[in-house]
């Protein structure tokens, strides 16, 4: 017999990284004339269909405020897509998508606007094969997802069509602005639809390198029986930022690094890096243990908050051999602001395998590099018998995952210095993703979009997971909010404001310099 084609895969290889093209669809996106569309979507739906990863009658319908027509659309996705191959087109995929653009323009409360799509998606289920199958992608504002969900479920399209097999909304982030209101948008996301049919996004979830955490972790031996709290002495989990707020001052002022990063983005990297091993790769194994990973870490107290939690602004400096502004003095920032742009903290995993490891995270903006990292830094030997003469270059055992943009890992480990004295000192052993594997890996949001046309749910965040990581950071949130003191000032280009420092040093622990 023929071997199936890859978009009929036999049941037994489900689930096992086979590659399969998803069934044609009406991707509706909300908020298509923004940046996200242009920069991230579009282009990764062009590369899908490059990949022949989407059915050919795959279809795409935006919707906005701005009155752009379907050529406008067709000619503004046309210019995402040759600028993110650099000019170059794959004239094939295009000319496939370039047939399914549709735009409908509106306003998200009004129900014309919703009357209007669903009369241009039961077009394209006749014209173009689409067949009754629903991806609504919400790139909006997030005060708006509970108005749209709420219009799409009174015209009828929070359902397949007849015929069809799915209708899915995907929901970027941020959801909700702290504990009160994501639990209030989650109720009003499910009186129209099922938990099943929400794809939260988190886009660093997409990364290789993140996923990449899972495979270090359980498919070798050599480092599951050390990832626990009888080797590991700390763990440090960074992510920064070069550049600083430039046009979205009026987004962050309103955000803030706490809600902008370390709500999602850290913690969905801790939770990866905590959690216990799954009984299976499934969906529902692996977000079942990151949920299980946050309810363990410990919330901080008011006190704690003072003591564990350091807060910063950016100020007036050099990065990367050009001056920046400081944060009070960006467009559309107050000078009295005191939104954090920077926050370390110290938390506390308080369970078998964690109990005593202190977890330090960090993040910040015009910080001396752009970095990701996970970095587990190992006990020391119980004995070590050279002199502390020889021995004066030799730092701790670390293992270092790095994230972006140097995607990889680095093993530090003390080795003798050549020469006829027996001195010792730390080296380190680099394995890079660029030179290991030829494939070139696929961008976070053409690897997220294409799961949620097949309906895989392992890289979103389920709601539990959402509330578990408000629960972690509302006390920080409650704390500020009555606090009169100002965030730390630190100069940009720096790693931070001094503060951050002497948390760690506190613990007998130092930052790593990425």
């Amino acid at each position: 017999m023929p071997p199936e084609p890859l978009h009929q895969v036999h049941p037994l290889l489900e689930g096992l990284g086979v590659e399969r093209t998803a069934a044609p669809a009406a991707i509706v996106i909300f908020g298509a004339s923004g940046d996200l569309t242009r920069r991230k979507l579009m282009p990764a739906l062009q590369a899908l269909m490059a990949r022949d990863r989407l059915a050919p009658g795959t279809s795409i319908v935006g919707v906005g405020r701005s009155d752009l027509g379907d050529e406008g659309f067709r000619s503004r996705m046309r210019q995402a897509v040759e600028q993110a191959g650099g000019g170059d087109v794959d004239e094939r995929a295009w000319g496939q998508l370039e047939g399914g653009l549709r735009y409908v323009s509106g306003g998200y409360d009004d129900a014309g606007t919703y009357k209007a799509l669903d009369e241009v998606v039961g077009d394209l289920d006749r014209d173009r094969g689409t067949a009754g199958n629903r991806l609504h992608y919400l790139s909006t504002p997030p005060g708006v997802f509970a108005t749209v969900v709420d219009h799409l479920g009174r015209v009828g399209l929070h359902r397949p069509a007849a015929g069809g097999d799915f209708a899915r909304v995907v929901i970027e982030k941020p959801f909700g602005h702290d504990l009160d209101s994501a639990e209030a948008l989650d109720r009003c996301l499910h009186e129209v639809l099922d938990e099943d049919q929400l794809y939260r996004i988190d886009h660093y979830l997409g990364k290789e390198t993140v996923q990449n955490v899972l495979a270090l972790r359980f498919a070798n031996s050599i480092f599951e029986p050390v990832w626990n709290r009888s080797y590991v002495d700390s763990v440090q989990i960074t992510v920064a930022e070069s550049e600083g707020v430039g046009h979205r001052a009026g987004f962050y002022e309103d955000a803030g690094a706490l809600r902008d990063i370390v709500q999602n983005h850290l913690l969905q990297v801790l939770a990866l890096t905590a959690m216990e091993p799954p009984v299976s790769m499934s969906p529902k194994g692996i977000r079942d243990e990151k949920v299980k990973a946050l309810g363990a870490v410990d919330l901080l107290s008011p006190a704690e908050v003072a003591t564990e939690v350091v807060r910063g602004q950016y100020r007036r400096g050099w990065v990367s051999g050009a001056e920046v502004p400081g944060y009070d003095e960006e467009e559309g920032v107050a000078p009295d602001s005191r939104t954090e742009t920077y926050v370390a903290m110290r938390l506390r995993i308080d369970n078998w395998r964690w109990a005593g490891v202190p977890f330090y995270l960090r993040t910040g903006k015009c910080l001396p590099r752009r970095v990701t990292e996970v970095a587990l830094q190992f006990s020391g030997v119980p004995h070590l018998p050279f002199a502390p003469t020889q021995a004066t270059q030799l730092g701790p055992n670390a293992l270092v995952l790095r994230i972006q943009p140097d995607e990889g890992i680095t093993l530090r480990f003390g080795a003798k210095i050549p020469g006829q004295s027996f001195d010792v000192r730390s080296v380190s052993m680099d394995f890079s993703y660029g030179a290991a594997f030829a494939e070139e890996a696929p961008e976070a949001y053409e690897r997220l979009l294409h799961d949620a046309l097949l309906g895989d749910p392992t890289l979103f965040i389920r709601t539990d997971e959402v509330q578990q990581a408000w629960r972690i950071v509302q006390p920080l949130l409650d704390a500020w909010s009555s606090e009169s003191q100002p965030p730390a000032g630190y100069e940009a280009g720096t790693w931070g404001p001094e503060e951050a420092d002497r948390l760690l040093e506190a613990g007998g622990h130092r930052w790593r310099r990425p």
